[in-house]
Parts: structure tokens; sequence; C-alpha cells
């Protein structure tokens, strides 16, 4: 698959999210099987350039190509400029933000908000478009309630701006992560523009990505939340589309070492202090349906520097190889992981 002129390696895509898809994630997905990943939003606001949490999402040092950043807002000027300035700080590919339903985005009319607007939804492609030479892609969901799903359209919008790739997320911004996603509506966008399409939403085995490959006739799927504490997931679906057979289950040793590497680059990046505080979601993450998942996840949300924070680690997978366990990780997010809004928030405001 390309993307303006970038060749991309395969058709597994890492969805762009906020507090999880920072630098150190993104190489690590890349490393166990994605073809692209796409970094977490970037606010369009020129205000907001200078803080640390801005300055750490536009830091790609070592990052492998393509680069390519996510942003968001509702002002064409004001993203145009954006799209310029993270051009200049490295980024070999543009990504626009149409489609978070999260609140506090909508509320200032940006992301899925703005496909209500369809004449705004031209006139910030046409100004990202022209503003920098690099290949500009467009992320949306399939419209915003269910009786209005104008997905089509925008696309049609996005491919006469000179948009170079869609995503599309298969629910409304009504629905947020509720219900099912529905893959008719992102079918019916790759059989109405001849760009290339990536299909998201509930993609959680190497079975579903192959029907909804095959339901919608995308040209590549983009997975999100189930590679939260599964990054292997790409590498999973990659063989699993090439050979038609499953890998066999990570050991405990390999997830070990995944956590490990991780979490030095997750330091490297954040510092000590943000560091061992933002890693804590990963690691409730990896161990949600692990045996003692829930006892370490009460241990980690309470240390407070990174020495402590790996040998907590080391403790609990020496706990696993003692008792000989393996790591199976369920297909779909269990109940468990479902329900971990708490402790990550306690983890997130400690």
């Amino acid at each position: 698959m390309y993307i303006g002129n970038h060749h991309i390696e395969n058709n597994l895509v890492v969805a762009p999210m906020a507090g999880v898809t920072d630098r150190p994630f993104r190489q690590l997905c890349k490393r166990l099987g994605a073809g692209l990943a796409v970094s977490e939003m970037v606010a369009s606001d020129p205000r907001l350039r200078a803080t640390a949490k801005s300055m750490r999402r536009t830091d790609h040092r070592g990052e492998s190509a393509p680069i390519v950043v996510q942003i968001a807002g509702a002002d064409p000027a004001n993203m145009a400029e954006a799209a310029r300035y993270n051009v200049d700080r490295g980024a070999q590919i543009i990504d626009i933000n149409m489609g978070c339903p999260a609140k506090k985005v909508c509320n200032v009319a940006a992301g899925s908000a703005l496909l209500q607007n369809e004449p705004l939804v031209g006139a910030i492609l046409d100004a990202v478009v022209a503003a920098v030479a690099v290949p500009v892609t467009l992320k949306i969901r399939t419209g915003w309630n269910r009786s209005n799903r104008n997905a089509v359209r925008v696309a049609r919008i996005a491919e006469g701006a000179g948009i170079a790739a869609l995503s599309i997320h298969g629910r409304t911004r009504e629905c947020a992560f509720e219900g099912d996603a529905e893959y008719e509506t992102i079918r019916a966008v790759k059989q109405a523009v001849r760009l290339p399409v990536a299909a998201n939403g509930d993609i959680d085995t190497p079975e579903k990505a192959r029907d909804v490959l095959w339901r919608t006739g995308a040209d590549a799927v983009m997975i999100g939340r189930a590679a939260q504490g599964r990054p292997w997931i790409f590498r999973e679906i990659r063989h699993f589309l090439d050979e038609g057979v499953h890998l066999p289950p990570p050991t405990v040793a390999e997830i070990r070492a995944v956590i490990l590497e991780h979490l030095q680059d997750h330091y490297s990046l954040y510092g000590e202090v943000v560091g061992v505080r933002t890693a804590r979601k990963h690691l409730g993450w990896y161990s949600a349906s692990l045996v003692g998942g829930a006892a370490f996840r009460h241990e980690i949300n309470q240390l407070e520097d990174t020495a402590a924070q790996i040998a907590a680690v080391n403790r609990f997978f020496d706990g696993l190889c003692e008792r000989g366990e393996r790591l199976t990780y369920a297909p779909t997010r269990t109940a468990e992981s479902e329900s971990s809004a708490s402790w990550v928030e306690e983890a997130l405001a400690a």
C-alpha cells in the first residue's frame, strides 16, 4: 500500500489513541508487525505548542519512517499552520482528526463534531493539503449519529481536496465506543472513492481482521484498543493473513522482554516521575487477563520510582514462570479490562 510516495510494508495500522500511542508504543507496535502507526492527537492551537505534553508528542527522535502526526482543530488557518509546524519537526504524513468523539474535543467543534459541517470539512482539508508538501490523510467516523451517516459525502470531499488516504471508524460520533462497529458504510466509502481506505473498529483477532478486509474491500485495517497490553496482535494478524494459520501464543519470557523494553523506552521519553505514573496504565493492560493481575495492578499503582516498578514486573513474571503459566490473551476485551477505567483513572490521577 502507498500513501503518497510512502510505501507501507503491510496493511496493519496502529490507530491514534490519546495517552497511548506515544513514540515508545508506536515503535513497539511497528517492531511487532504493524506497517504504520499514527501519533497521538496534537492540538492545532498554537498556544499549546510549548507545553511539556505537546513537546513530547512532537518528539520523533529515533522513530522509524514514515512518521505520521495527527492534528486536530476546527480553524482552517490554525490547522494549516499546525501541519507546517509538525512537518518542520519531522512529520512525513499529516493525519487530520475528524473522528474523535470525546466531549472536550467535540465541544470546541473539532474531531467528529466537524462531520456536521461539511463546508468546514472542505475548508480545513483544502487549507492543510495546500500548506504542506507531504501526504495528508483523514480519519473520520461513519457520521454524527445513526440517522446521519455522511461518510460517503465526506470521503468525496476529501478525495476532491487531495487527501491521500482515509481511515474510518465504523461507529458514529453519537455511538462513541458503544455497541458493535458496522462495516457497510466503510464498504460504501471504498466503492465511492479511489483512495486507500483503512477500516477501524472492533478488530481484535486475526479472523476479524480477515473478515473485515473481505467485507469492506478496505486496503488496510486500523487497530486501537485491542493493541492495548497486546502489541503483538500485529504479528499475529500479519502471520494469519500471510499464512492462514495462527502463531503460537507468546511465552512468559517473551512478554516479560517486551514489557521491559517498553518500560525503558517509556521512561526515556517521560522521565522518572511522569514515566512511572504514565506506565501504570500499560502495565495494567498487559496484566489484565493474567493470573494475579488485579493484585499486581494494585501494587504498581502505589510505586513511585522506576526501579521499584521494574522489580515488581520481574516478581510478577517470576511467579508466572514458577507456576508454569503460559500467557494467554482473550481475543476480545474481557470484563475485567472493560471495567478497568477505575484503576486507569487512579493511576493517572496519582
